[in-house]
């Protein structure tokens, strides 16, 4: 098993390229368009291109428990995560106006990219991320329709539009190519090119959510909210962990998702809610608050979890 440094080693680069991410915005060489391009390319070119490479050939994508379970398993942890932060932030005072939605939203949903991808990927080999990306298509659908929904009161179908993406029409080609067997046909140029932008995706990205971050941190005095941060860590830290652990440990999965779940019950808040937050009338700097009070601690109690998920569940 890995030792608690081991592991911390293990994120620790991942910590140090978002940190680089806010210097380079703080300096000003990502700002403006810049900054909305490379998203874009990311999200649309690069993401795309690692999820096609991580799931056409992928031997433990081709079991049909991995291709059905993750994605329900990943809607259900995040829906119910959202709705179980919503009760605790009221627990806390929290009210419509003053930060619940956001606090229920940003808290209930686990770093679901580009976090966990190379902690998968260092414990368990390149090969593990297939069904960590498939499993992220049913939190994707949690985040569009009931995380949406109870940020905003937007209808459902609003929700489900949003899940019409590059990301999910892409997943969609890969796991249809891997079902038929089709990955060792496909012509060279095209697998080099795919990987060439593939390798892009997580350094990029990781270091474009320093990018995001660094445009909260103009005023430090506002991103310290203790009740918030405080109430924030409980739930997704320490609750929500326990839970996920104990689906993973005793719930008839494949090895391979009791992973990604292993993984995920270790991971602070995901970044997208600051996004999210800002388009549809949330509080953005209740997102920041939470994102940034539960990576922090995070860097922390993520090795902690790992050891202890990988020393319980057994994977």
């Amino acid at each position: 098993m890995m030792s608690y440094w081991q592991l911390l080693q293990l994120i620790l680069p991942v910590f140090a390229l978002i940190a680089i991410g806010v210097v380079v915005r703080r300096v000003h060489w990502i700002e403006g368009e810049a900054e909305t391009s490379l998203l874009r390319l990311v999200v649309n070119v690069c993401f795309p291109c690692l999820i096609f490479e991580s799931v056409t050939g992928n031997a433990a994508l081709q079991a049909a428990n991995n291709v059905v379970l993750p994605p329900l398993m990943g809607f259900v942890a995040t829906a119910g995560g959202i709705l179980l932060a919503r009760v605790v932030g009221r627990w806390a005072g929290l009210t419509a106006g003053t930060g619940l939605r956001t606090f229920a939203l940003t808290a209930g949903i686990a770093n679901y990219g580009y976090l966990p991808l190379p902690i998968m990927a260092g414990i368990w080999g390149p090969e593990s991320r297939g069904v960590l990306l498939v499993h992220n298509v049913g939190v994707e659908a949690a985040l569009w329709t009931v995380g949406v929904l109870v940020l905003s009161g937007l209808s459902l179908r609003e929700g489900w539009r949003k899940l019409v993406n590059p990301i999910v029409i892409t997943l969609v080609v890969a796991l249809i190519l891997n079902l038929a067997g089709a990955a060792p046909y496909l012509p060279k140029i095209l697998i080099d090119l795919v990987h060439s932008l593939a390798v892009c995706a997580i350094p990029l990205g990781v270091l474009m959510t320093g990018v995001s971050l660094a445009n909260y941190l103009g005023d430090v005095r506002a991103l310290v909210q203790p009740k918030i941060a405080l109430w924030a860590c409980g739930v997704r830290l320490v609750l929500l962990p326990l839970l996920i652990l104990a689906a993973a440990k005793w719930l008839p999965l494949s090895v391979e998702l009791k992973r990604v779940l292993l993984v995920q019950a270790a991971m602070p808040a995901a970044v997208v809610p600051i996004i999210v937050a800002r388009h549809y009338g949330g509080q953005p700097l209740t997102a920041v608050q939470i994102v940034l009070g539960t990576t922090g601690l995070g860097l922390l109690t993520i090795p902690l979890w790992l050891r202890l998920g990988l020393a319980w569940v057994g994977v």
